[in-house]
């Protein structure tokens, strides 16, 4: 059986005289958390669209689940969600409302039921009859990506979807990520942040000018460098250590 979820290779992509992907090879194996690391412009959301068949690679090859995003871009979508940078919610509807109509478009059996597991599933429950629209950040990101989660996809992409929310709803939407790979889902995620990366990916991939130029686990990535110069000093803890401790000493009280 195929361990991977995602292969690529060689794809190219271009704009006029403009290279976006130069010939980008990479896989993701089922079930993992693969990171994309770039800058703005770097090709990560070109990627996303030619993975989830929005835009169409001028050569090379991309298999999902199996499928061809070329050949057979249908067997694609019915593997994968899509959740972009900017959350995807009807904020005239509530949380359930919007949930049922994704369930409906999707021709699935109960949606109410599907809705209902969703809710509980990413902890909207007590929100569920609120307007989308009084959600917070943190809320409104968890229904999007529960709406991606509508017909148990294989394969989610997250294209960098924690920008502009804050530290906590960072948090909330990093223990989800986590969950779902635990899950059984494989998880294609694109980021800015380094830390996010750090966190969260099982492999991490480096886009840089049109290219992948540098592939691996954290562990091998950091083997690249030469080891630090040891210096018997105090280790100071990052600003997210210090959070994260205040969070969780506040929520014990």
């Amino acid at each position: 059986m195929q361990n991977n979820s995602i292969q690529v290779k060689g794809l190219q992509k271009s704009y006029g005289e403009v290279y976006v992907l130069k010939g980008v090879d990479f896989e993701v194996e089922r079930s993992s958390i693969f990171a994309l690391l770039g800058s703005n412009g770097a090709g990560k959301t070109t990627i996303v669209k030619i993975l989830s068949t929005l835009l169409r690679p001028d050569s090379g090859s991309a298999v999902i689940n199996g499928f061809n995003v070329v050949s057979n871009p249908a067997g694609v979508r019915a593997s994968i969600s899509l959740t972009g940078q900017s959350a995807a919610v009807d904020e005239i509807l509530t949380g359930r409302e919007n949930l049922i109509m994704i369930a409906r478009l999707r021709h699935l059996i109960n949606p109410h039921q599907v809705a209902d597991h969703l809710l509980k599933r990413l902890g909207l429950t007590d929100a569920a009859n609120r307007r989308a629209a009084t959600y917070s950040g943190g809320m409104r990101r968890r229904l999007d990506i529960a709406m991606s989660l509508v017909g148990n996809p294989k394969i989610i992409f997250l294209d960098e979807p924690t920008t502009g929310l804050d530290p906590e709803a960072r948090i909330e939407v990093w223990k989800m990520i986590k969950e779902l790979s635990g899950s059984g889902t494989t998880v294609f995620l694109t980021t800015q942040y380094l830390d996010e990366a750090e966190q969260l990916a099982d492999k991490i991939a480096i886009l840089h000018n049109g290219e992948i130029i540098v592939s691996g686990t954290l562990g091998e990535l950091k083997k690249l460098f030469p080891p630090a110069k040891l210096e018997y000093i105090e280790k100071q803890q990052t600003l997210e250590e210090i959070f994260l401790a205040i969070v969780a000493k506040k929520e014990e009280i």
